[in-house]
């Protein structure tokens, strides 16, 4: 092979590289508006029961009205601060380089986002989170990852079901497992090969909520898992549901005990 050939091969690589990161930085940015208007729909039902109990309070004067429309007032505002808490996860999250990373925390962090879709379609969460090391990721990528796979599962119950998702992490290995599971519809044994192939949807488009059907989001899934040197696995039974297990690295002791790095001291 000449020199120009192998500047020519060079140069489609490296324009190979620089589309593979414009793809994820326009899927970054899609999944963020998704974010922005599930938060801003969900921020916009906390005030509407906050101003319909404090207009209810005005206008009976009775101690048992007033008191009952203060603890709804407390209860949203209580809602409103877990979905602040959230966002800001979400901000603190946007750094590009891997970090250790509590999964508990961000799955957490997740549902909160989408618990009111979740229980509008009447989808239950079951938790099951052992004590797992921090992962070693970019935070705010896994959790594109996750909203996409939730998203997944709820679609795939259309008449309800149940999520379960589960930590857990084997001392003799050096990856954290997350697996989020459903009891939905299922993925027919032929279509599974191809579920991670980008354009391929076994939706027909999206739903009601504008969601699923671009055929991007499984295939940027495992390019992210695999970017962080992780692995993602789907297992699926017509009729019985789904699961998708996520392999990522833990962080080494090193990196996850703050003891062991140099504390910065902002401001004097």
């Amino acid at each position: 092979m000449q020199a120009g050939e192998l500047r020519s091969t060079s140069d489609l690589e490296q324009q190979l590289q620089t589309a593979k990161q414009q793809l994820r930085e326009s899927q970054s940015m899609a999944a963020l508006g998704e974010l922005a208007s599930t938060t801003t729909h969900e921020f916009n039902n906390v005030l509407t029961t906050i101003l319909n109990y404090a207009k209810m309070g005005l206008r009976h004067t009775d101690d048992a009205t007033r008191t009952k429309a203060l603890e709804k007032i407390l209860s949203a505002a209580e809602r409103a601060n877990k979905i602040t808490n959230s966002v800001l996860g979400l901000a603190r999250n946007r750094s590009k380089d891997p970090a250790p990373t509590n999964l508990q925390e961000l799955v957490d962090e997740t549902l909160v986002l989408l618990e009111r879709e979740l229980m509008k379609y009447r989808v239950s969460v079951e938790r099951n989170f052992a004590e797992v090391p921090k992962a070693m990721v970019v935070g705010n990528q896994i959790q594109q990852v996750v909203l996409n796979l939730l998203t997944n599962a709820r679609q795939a119950m259309p008449q309800g079901g149940q999520v379960i998702l589960t930590l857990a992490h084997e001392p003799s290995n050096q990856f954290v497992e997350l697996t989020i599971r459903d009891t939905g519809t299922g993925i027919p044994e032929d279509q599974l090969p191809k579920i991670f192939d980008q354009g391929f949807s076994t939706k027909s488009g999206p739903d009601e909520t504008g969601k699923g059907g671009a055929g991007l989001g499984l295939s940027a899934c495992r390019e992210i898992i695999e970017s962080h040197g992780g692995r993602i696995r789907v297992a699926s039974t017509v009729g019985r549901g789904t699961a998708f297990t996520l392999k990522l690295p833990i962080a080494s002791e090193a990196v996850s005990n703050p003891a062991s790095q140099p504390v910065v001291t902002l401001g004097a």
